[in-house]
């Protein structure tokens, strides 16, 4: 029986970044890797910083990872791409030109006879107003028309930008650590949601940029008794390069070292790792009130019609 893999948030192309190459050649030969051992591979987003499609139009780069994606797909591995907040701006290409199999939405899955959900995590039990009302924004189809309008010159150029200034202004441009149990916002949807969805073994994130191995503990009441869930969040490929790998019976969160993989265990938050991110400052408060405007006109038109 073959593995199945699990990993995300590459964020392949960040401008916040010095080690972008090396990133992904990392990234290209942990997929050669694996491509005898995988009956399938599941990216849960966030694997570019940004990217956009346009009608006649990709982005430049990648080459070495669509490439090795290419090559999977060609020898028959499944490779599952869910879009995340940074790579959404997909309209085919990915699947025509790669073969891979797109998931815009959350997804439950049967894998060897387990119950996975699978997600990239963002705007599961996040409180914050004002991502909730960016990420409407992102995924409204008449925003999305209208950011195909700019030119790829200034339209591939402000989702770099935007995206690198979020990296930048946050300490060594990493994520909070792990919050705990009872704070942390996806470990509180999971409990909520698996109370509803009893059969679910297995639930899987990115987003986050942590590490993170946790059981949950459930009740059945229909059958009188205890049942745990397992929740991952998969930490990144870009200090971290962590993944999880099933093989038909056990789920590892493994952490692959040039060549190797090195096994993970309990809760690792995400601390101090190696190399920091370029905290060079851009002046690009004309191009985020541009991208804002933007993404907003054709909510303020229809405003204006009522």
């Amino acid at each position: 029986m073959k593995n199945v893999y699990f990993l995300s948030d590459a964020h392949l192309g960040s401008l916040a970044l010095q080690h972008k190459r090396t990133q992904e050649r990392r990234l290209v030969r942990f997929l050669d890797s694996i491509k005898e051992k995988a009956a399938a591979v599941y990216l849960l987003g966030d694997m570019f910083d940004f990217w956009n499609e346009y009608r006649y139009v990709v982005p430049k780069g990648y080459t070495r990872f669509l490439g090795k994606i290419s090559e999977l797909t060609d020898m028959g591995v499944e490779v599952h791409w869910f879009v995340g907040n940074h790579d959404l701006w997909t309209y085919g290409y990915l699947e025509q030109e790669c073969g891979v199999t797109m998931h815009r939405k959350p997804q439950t899955v049967e894998i060897f006879g387990k119950e996975f959900y699978l997600a990239h995590g963002d705007g599961l039990g996040d409180p914050d107003r004002k991502f909730k009302l960016l990420r409407w924004m992102f995924h409204n189809h008449v925003c999305q028309r209208m950011l195909n309008f700019v030119h790829p010159w200034w339209g591939m150029r402000l989702g770099l930008e935007w995206a690198a200034h979020s990296r930048r202004k946050r300490e060594d441009g990493k994520e909070p650590p792990y919050m705990g149990e009872d704070r942390e916002h996806l470990v509180l949807w999971t409990k909520q949601y698996m109370e509803s969805h009893p059969n679910i073994d297995y639930f899987i994130y990115g987003h986050r940029h942590i590490e993170l191995d946790l059981n949950l503990d459930r009740s059945q009441r229909q059958q009188g008794q205890s049942r745990r869930a397992r929740m991952l969040i998969l930490g990144d490929w870009i200090w971290q390069f962590t993944y999880a790998v099933f093989d038909g019976e056990h789920l590892f969160m493994e952490q692959y070292i040039e060549g190797e993989s090195r096994a993970i265990k309990g809760v690792l938050p995400l601390n101090g790792q190696r190399g920091h991110a370029s905290h060079r400052l851009h002046r690009i408060e004309i191009s985020q009130i541009l991208f804002y405007g933007l993404m907003a006109l054709p909510s303020l038109i229809t405003q204006m019609r009522r």
